[in-house]
């Protein structure tokens, strides 16, 4: 168990925390959110022990793992697969007792240490690397490359890869999607469904908080309120509880004005000065309720463009690429204000390329382009934030555009921004990422485009400023394609979808769900392939030689098919503890189970609550095992 009691927490002038309790059960999958600077990041220092409480105590199980992503890397020559591989520890301290008791020829350490290799799955654990690099996205060649060779973002994902590498107790993840694709995200989704530690998830990111967390811990005003459920049930929970202060703030105002009301009236009179002095005593006993709000200062639009083409923009029969290297063949597209197109496709197959392609930063290698003549770009990709003036304010930078507009008109316009007072006014170099964005989103604004093309949009973006930027997408009158990992911005705000793959880029029938059906064929189909790819390198053997590997091969996939039935059956298992035990929690959830006439019932609830935590526990594990049995079967298979 995790536990923050009275905790206080300042950084310099800045107060974090004041007074915070915060209590994590062992198992647990929690969403950390609040806006940016709350102190996210700062209270992962904490449990890290590079931070230290000013007041307060921490309080973690002994000999807990932590697991965290950096989120950096240095430029080292290691190669990506040895990178990954350093994240498991206890792996690397075995390994180098190997090494060493080889040295001093100890036989008998020798054996000792290959059975705790064993024990902890270590001849498994390259196999296991590969599948975590596979998974965020890096291709086979990927894993021998040295990590310098990388680009930051994938050195970032390297960071990821080796924090999932760590056998850990605790999982400290701070915005793991960032710089991962639709694909990798998906896939990531899927391995923390599994964690079996504590996890502790920074995340901008709804649908991923839905569908990987069962509790949110929000930061905000200098504490910490803990919510059951995923982020949409916090949603919820968190407007009943706003309207409930509110209530009470409002009944608390209307107490506190017939109090002074009567200590006005009656406080120089003998016979109820009294009761004059004891209506004061009441009110300064009262704890003052603070009105209810949303904090949410984002309210800004894509201002509606003056004039339109129709259609805005065309490709017929277009080659996209870099110089002579083509990306895409054939692409047609005809875009018309109102068309709302979102890309899919896995990393790599072209969807930058395209976009690219539409803004003119790259030239087609043949085809045909046309523009209308009203058409007006906005374009928002990753590196539009590289390209601000570091030494320039928001103010100036739109002063720039429209030389005539007043400042006032500016500072207005960059408060629906959250830029406020002098915010507008300082250089963008002291801006963090998501405030960056923020201003790169405002130039866009600003100048009433007909046309957006957005690449990654959410990187950095805060909650609330998600939020916003959906609403402005959703009034937004011209025409949009959107590249996002984040799958809430892309169902509220395209109206079909474009399958980028295999060098084509052609319409898409289904949602999102088909598409994440999709990719898992694509999975099934490429691992088939690499199965087959033996085989056929395996052609010039004998007959005999042929006929014995695919005996063993037989036996090997026979031994597949009963771990395969039993995993099913645990999963089903898993999955009906798991409904139970939430339906026993939200009869816990319920105030009134507490109250004195309903013991008996609290008592039962309780004991099922334990027993049900304790049989999800040992099934989940029986299936773990069961998992890397198969898991270490399939790399025989494959090797």
């Amino acid at each position: 168990m995790i536990q923050l009691q009275q905790v206080s927490l300042h950084r310099g002038t800045q107060f974090l925390l004041e007074g915070a309790d915060l209590t994590i059960h062992s198992g647990w999958k929690v969403g950390l959110i609040g806006a940016n600077g709350v102190g996210k990041s700062s209270l992962f220092k904490l449990l890290l022990g590079e931070l230290h409480a000013d007041q307060g105590d921490l309080q973690l199980p002994g000999n807990m793992q932590i697991a965290h992503m950096a989120q950096e890397v240095s430029a080292t020559e290691r190669s990506a697969l040895e990178y990954v591989l350093d994240g498991d520890q206890q792996l690397r301290q075995i390994q180098q007792a190997l090494a060493d008791a080889e040295r001093s020829q100890d036989h008998a350490r020798l054996g000792e240490l290959h059975a705790e290799l064993d024990a902890i799955d270590g001849y498994s654990a390259e196999a296991r690397a590969y599948q975590l690099l596979a998974g965020l996205g890096f291709s086979t060649g990927d894993a021998q490359r040295s990590v310098k060779d990388f680009s930051g973002g994938w050195r970032i994902r390297l960071n990821l890869a080796q924090a999932l590498m760590c056998r850990s107790d605790l999982l400290l993840l701070d915005e793991p999607t960032n710089h991962l694709d639709l694909d990798a995200t998906i896939w990531l989704e899927q391995w923390l469904k599994l964690y079996q530690g504590t996890l502790i998830l920074i995340s901008h990111d709804r649908d991923f908080l839905d569908n990987v967390v069962g509790h949110i811990a929000y930061m905000h005003r200098q504490i910490i309120d803990l919510y059951k459920g995923n982020y949409s049930q916090f949603e919820v929970l968190r407007a009943a509880r706003l309207a409930q202060q509110q209530a009470a703030f409002e009944k608390q105002q209307t107490r506190i004005a017939e109090i002074e009301n009567f200590v006005r009236r009656f406080r120089a009179k003998a016979t109820k000065a009294k009761q004059a002095q004891s209506r004061i005593k009441e009110l300064e006993r009262m704890e003052q309720i603070a009105p209810a709000h949303v904090d949410s200062p984002f309210t800004f639009s894509f201002r509606e463009a003056e004039k339109i083409s129709n259609p805005l923009l065309s490709l017929r029969e277009a080659r996209c690429g870099y110089d002579s290297k083509v990306i895409l063949e054939n692409v047609s597209l005809n875009l018309v204000p109102g068309a709302r197109i979102g890309l899919l496709g896995p990393n790599g197959a072209g969807k930058s390329t395209l976009i690219k392609s539409l803004v003119a930063e790259l030239p087609l290698v043949s085809g045909e382009k046309s523009g209308g003549e009203h058409l007006k770009v906005g374009y928002f990709a990753q590196h539009q934030l590289e390209a601000l003036d570091l030494d320039a304010s928001p103010l100036l930078h739109i002063k720039r555009i429209s030389p005539n507009a007043s400042d006032q008109e500016i500072r207005d316009y960059l408060g629906t921004f959250g830029f406020f007072g002098d915010d507008a006014l300082d250089p963008v170099k002291r801006f963090s990422g998501g405030e960056k964005a923020r201003v790169a989103l405002a130039l866009i604004a600003w100048q009433r485009p007909n046309l957006l093309l957005m690449d990654e949009p959410t990187n950095h973006l805060d909650l609330e400023v998600r939020h916003a930027l959906t609403l402005a997408l959703q009034s937004f009158e011209g025409a949009l394609i959107l590249v996002s990992h984040d799958r809430h911005l892309l169902r509220n705000t395209v109206d079909e979808f474009l399958l980028v793959a295999d060098g084509q880029a052609q319409p898409f029938s289904g949602d999102l769900d088909d598409y994440q059906n999709w990719l898992v064929e694509q999975r099934r189909q490429q691992q088939q392939r690499e199965e087959e790819k033996p085989a056929r390198e395996n052609r010039s053997l004998s007959a005999a030689d042929k006929k014995e590997q695919k005996r063993l091969e037989a036996e090997k996939r026979k031994k597949l098919s009963p771990l395969k039935k039993q995993l099913s059956k645990l999963e089903a298992e898993v999955d009906r503890l798991q409904e139970a035990l939430d339906e026993v929690e939200n009869a816990l959830a319920d105030p009134s189970i507490y109250e004195d006439a309903n013991k008996d019932q609290l008592k039962t609830l309780l004991q099922q609550q334990a027993d049900l935590k304790r049989d999800a526990e040992e099934t989940e594990e029986q299936w773990m095992e069961q998992q890397e049995a198969l898991e270490v079967l399939e790399a025989e298979l494959n090797a």
